[in-house]
């Protein structure tokens, strides 16, 4: 719809170009598709009668006229760096769809502005739910199950071996199933990497995750393909790309770190 519009656009200005307004000094103008000087006369071919004629040249206003035959040029200069600009938009994302392999999962480019930019995979990372002994000996000790449980989902080491220096990343998302997908924030920990802290309900034995979902935007660009990106400047620091369903802690994770 976006590159209809602005070839609608550019056919207006076209048309409007083809039509002359030779101003006179008095004000009034004659529609032309041209005109020429000629010594002291001026040449037309008039738009609305269809034929040659002419006006002395002490009676036109070359001033005006000239001045919006140059503003009619500069818009129709704009008009086709606009189609040039959406054209090559629109070849680099059909040669980056070209390049994102068939597999589900994540990939990015590390350097977009090289001349054939690399497609490369994130690696899913092995994650770990991790429950709070403490609190599971205290649910033993109490007479009612009435003490909630806590547990986190972890990766291991402190930091992703995937380092990303732009602050606002681009991703392609190939999803395995119509499940939710995000930018999570990792929490740092001992030799571990945070992915998010679960409650664990009593008595209904129900898991409550609690992941610090970064905002994002989401374009699709074919089924189960998305490009994804987030709608403010990443922190230094560890974050992941979690696909899961509400619920039923069946987490997949790839992760990466943003530096500055």
């Amino acid at each position: 719809m976006r590159r209809l519009a602005v070839l609608l656009a550019a056919l207006a200005v076209t048309l409007a170009a083809a039509q002359i307004k030779l101003y006179l000094k008095d004000g009034t103008h004659q529609m032309a598709r041209e005109y020429a000087v000629n010594g002291d006369r001026v040449r037309y071919y008039s738009i609305e009668r269809q034929d040659w004629e002419e006006l002395p040249k002490e009676l036109v206003d070359f001033t005006r006229t000239e001045g919006e035959l140059k503003q009619k040029a500069a818009a129709r200069a704009e008009e086709d760096k606009l189609i040039a600009d959406e054209d090559r938009v629109e070849r680099e994302e059909r040669a980056r769809l070209a390049r994102i392999p068939a597999d589900p999962g994540v990939y990015y480019e590390p350097d977009p502005e090289a001349k054939a930019p690399e497609m490369r995979p994130l690696k899913l990372a092995e994650s770990k739910f991790v429950t709070n002994k403490r609190r599971s000996i205290l649910k033993v000790m109490s007479p009612l199950p009435i003490v909630n449980g806590k547990a986190t989902v972890e990766i291991d080491g402190e930091h992703s071996l995937v380092v990303i220096k732009n602050r606002r990343p681009e991703f392609y998302f190939r999803l395995s199933d119509d499940e939710s997908f995000n930018f999570f924030k990792l929490t740092p920990g001992k030799n571990t990497r945070i992915v998010e802290k679960v409650t664990i309900a009593a008595v209904v034995n129900e898991k409550i995750e609690e992941p610090l979902i970064i905002e994002a935007f989401r374009q699709q660009l074919a089924d189960r393909l998305f490009k994804m990106w987030p709608t403010a400047d990443l922190e230094p620091g560890e974050y992941a790309l979690v696909q899961y369903t509400e619920g039923k802690m069946n987490l997949q994770i790839w992760d990466f770190r943003v530096e500055p």
